[in-house]
């Protein structure tokens, strides 16, 4: 009792009082922290959707699962190592579990805050180290025949303006012709298109995804039918085009459910700060006039179809392409042009290091790029060889007169 009583006035003196009842467990503040917090976040656009849809999943797949059941006053350190070590061991990247200590931690910090809890325990220990992964960018002859065989796809002028302009993904998708100037060539690439998760409406979204899987596989199945629709007996009750029923918590089909909620596109500030403006060269500048002319024929063609948003980029209909469709272009180009795999944001690297391959000055490629530090222009850059092989060239005729 004596020990309670000073525990006690401890948090009193402190000001750390802890509310009357029992504190939540990590699953139960983590729904609160995702379903009422960041959702207004992404309403009032201090949070990107992405980014709330991220900590969804990482919350889904690692947070609950590791730290769930533990209540929220009762989280020690040690829980905390011992998941990262498990996360680590079933081949999680270092990134992600550096990630996942970021959620949990913010998550904490907001549980303190409205006295949930006394103290964060994630700022306790070390947070995890991420490995440097190496930026391998493209070369200039690798960019140019990836920009031959674009030619022939459509919306071809996309991977010119990744390209040459090294914007990211999501910027290049949202670009609207109202921000383009086809006289000067002045580009605002100053928003970026984004999807918000949508959420089932219905009382058991078991159920709801249950019935989707159901429905798929009568539709696909061409071995043999459902197991509900099977005979008692039959032997082939594990049908390989079906998947397992959802759980509870999944959003995976909630954009199938007929009462599904939130969701769809929508044009929020792109990363970073200020308004970046930058400049087309004069060939990028003639490839979107023509991909202007390309796009008002087929919006002649589509009529009543068409879904106009004013973007440069879209659809035969007029609708935003998907990211993951976007992917498959790219990966479709590298393998028609014969060059190596590699990611969509490495456009953005191979940008950066084209520029200064051509002697711009690095805070010159910082400001085209939109960063706020020059630090981060160099961690996105290589040295580039050419100019490697210029100083050493330098080098050898200071030294030996070489040439």
């Amino acid at each position: 009792m004596t020990r309670k009583v000073r525990e006690l006035e401890n948090q009193r003196e402190s000001g750390r009082v802890s509310r009357a009842g029992r504190a939540p467990t990590v699953a139960e503040w983590m729904a609160e922290f995702l379903d009422v917090i960041c959702e207004r976040l992404v309403l009032s656009d201090k949070m990107a959707p992405r980014t709330l849809t991220d900590y969804r999943s990482k919350t889904r797949n690692w947070i609950v699962p590791l730290l769930g059941k533990h209540r929220l006053d009762r989280l020690m350190p040690e829980h905390l190592d011992t998941a990262y070590t498990t996360m680590l061991e079933e081949g999680l990247s270092s990134s992600s579990v550096l990630k996942v200590h970021r959620i949990l931690s913010r998550a904490l910090t907001i549980a303190v805050r409205r006295g949930r809890i006394a103290r964060n325990v994630a700022t306790l220990i070390d947070a995890p180290s991420a490995t440097t992964t190496e930026i391998e960018p493209l070369t200039g002859e690798e960019a140019r025949r990836i920009l031959e065989v674009a030619k022939t796809k459509r919306n071809g002028a996309r991977w010119s303006v990744a390209l040459a302009l090294g914007i990211r993904q999501g910027e290049a998708l949202g670009l609207r012709w109202s921000y383009v100037d086809l006289e000067t060539g002045e580009v605002r690439a100053w928003f970026q298109i984004q999807r918000s998760e949508w959420q089932h409406g219905c009382d058991d979204p078991h159920a709801c995804g249950e019935k989707w899987h159901r429905k798929a596989c009568r539709r696909n199945c061409k071995e043999h039918r459902h197991e509900s629709d099977c005979k008692p007996g039959c032997k082939k009750r594990a049908h390989r085009c079906c998947k397992r029923p959802c759980p509870k918590d999944c959003t995976s089909h909630a954009d199938k459910c007929p009462k599904r909620t939130g969701g769809g596109l929508l044009f929020r500030q792109r990363k970073g700060k200020g308004k970046l403006t930058l400049q087309c060269p004069p060939a990028l500048l003639a490839l979107l006039r023509a991909h202007k002319k390309v796009q008002a024929a087929e919006r002649l063609r589509a009529g009543d179809k068409w879904t106009d948003h004013d973007l440069v980029f879209t659809t035969k209909l007029g609708g935003p392409i998907e990211r993951t469709e976007d992917w498959k272009q790219w990966k479709t180009i590298l393998k028609q042009a014969g060059v190596r795999d590699v990611r969509v944001h490495d456009a953005r690297h191979t940008a950066a290091t084209l520029l200064i391959e051509q002697g711009v000055h690095i805070r010159v490629v910082q400001e085209i790029l939109g960063h706020t530090r020059v630090t981060t222009t160099e961690r996105y850059t290589h040295v580039a060889t050419l100019q490697m092989k210029d100083a050493s060239d330098r080098m050898g005729a200071a030294l030996w007169g070489s040439s």
